[in-house]
């Protein structure tokens, strides 16, 4: 072509065949890599459009010279028919893939087949044993009663006999609040506010979440779950105590639980004992969860003090009681193989809770996703 092809003087012919021969090329190639039918409508549009490659030639047909519109014309718009013709043709190639891929959908599709079944979300493991801890003591006459995580100096220490120049406030590291209140330490105050308000005989569990500003390690956690009993009536006695600490045990754990009983010092109880369970981490020979012992503290318990009946309004010349301070974390820990306590405040169990005990209902519904997940 002389100048450009929209020169208004006179065109090349050869030059404009040549120009089309170049346009037509890149369509073909474009169209056969177009994977769908947007990128083809795109490709038509860079062709044919009134800015496109063909359509911006065929916008200058009236500035040519009058003898020339007419072979110009005339191969501008064969070409376009050309070209539309590759586009057309890889259109329906296009839509007989798509309507195959459909068809071949619908031939595997069996509808009598079961829908796929999605995860579901799962209880945590302190809520599961405290659920059937509460089941376990309807069955044997205990309501549950709740209590207040924040609670008066006087419920938490002087009602269960811990004055304030009791050197015992020594072994509870307290959150204190400025106006005098406390994250209470321990469930142990919702006995007295349970002898206060129902009186005796009494059987209450209280389970519920406890505060101690303490070091925390595999086994200790500043914020951690108990679950409180306690029992009044006539005639209680020690052997009581240990014959439900272990029916509650044996209950959780599904078995024959291997305790062991030991002196122990509580303020609220006289005596006080300690019942320990064999360390279900390593069988009891020893690891970082029991401190290398063998043994879990579990249920400090005993006989509760009289100044702690007389301070709940109970009769002491006719009645007895015992209480325990079930360490509810710990015995999720121990039912399910959880070897670090702090991983219960987390939002992942994965890393540390054992493939073989994360198999029931309660914690993970596909035991198949679960061992993979923790291998």
């Amino acid at each position: 072509m002389s100048g450009s092809v929209s020169g208004v003087a006179s065109v090349n012919l050869g030059d404009l065949t040549e120009e089309i021969a170049r346009i037509e090329r890149d369509v073909e190639s474009n169209s056969r890599a177009a994977s769908d039918i947007d990128a083809l409508r795109t490709l038509e549009s860079k062709a044919l459009g009134k800015e496109g490659a063909l359509g911006a030639l065929l916008v200058t047909i009236k500035s040519y010279p009058p003898q020339q519109r007419g072979p110009v014309g005339r191969a501008l718009n064969e070409a376009k028919v050309r070209i539309q013709g590759v586009i057309d043709g890889r259109r329906k190639e296009l839509r007989a893939a798509h309507d195959d891929a459909e068809s071949q959908r619908a031939a595997d599709f069996d509808p009598t087949l079961p829908g796929r079944l999605e995860p579901m979300g799962a209880l945590h493991p302190v809520t599961a044993v405290q659920w059937e801890i509460e089941r376990i003591f309807e069955r044997l006459g205990f309501t549950v009663e709740t209590g207040p995580e924040l609670e008066t100096e006087h419920n938490n220490f002087e009602a269960l006999n811990i004055p304030s120049t009791h050197p015992a406030r020594d072994m509870q590291d307290t959150f204190w609040i400025k106006n005098g209140m406390v994250l209470r330490t321990h469930t142990s105050p919702v006995q007295y506010r349970s002898m206060r308000k129902f009186g005796a005989p009494l059987r209450v569990i209280v389970p519920g979440r406890c505060f101690r500003y303490e070091t925390i390690d595999a086994s200790h956690e500043n914020t951690f779950h108990q679950v409180e009993g306690l029992m009044i009536d006539h005639d209680i006695s020690i052997p009581n105590l240990i014959a439900m600490a272990k029916t509650l045990l044996n209950e959780v754990m599904k078995r024959e639980v291997e305790v062991r009983v030991r002196p122990g010092y509580f303020p609220f109880v006289e005596p006080g004992i300690e019942i320990d369970m064999n360390c279900e981490i390593c069988g009891g020979a020893g690891c970082a969860t029991c401190k290398q012992s063998g043994w879990i503290e579990i249920l400090p318990a005993g006989m509760v003090h009289p100044n702690v009946l007389k301070a709940g309004g109970i009769d002491t010349a006719e009645f007895t009681g015992f209480a325990f301070g079930l360490g509810l974390t710990r015995l999720a820990m121990m039912k399910y193989g959880i070897r670090d306590i702090r991983v219960l405040n987390s939002g992942d169990l994965r890393p540390l809770v054992s493939p073989r005990r994360l198999s029931g209902p309660v914690i993970a519904p596909h035991s198949g996703d679960s061992a993979s997940a923790h291998d």
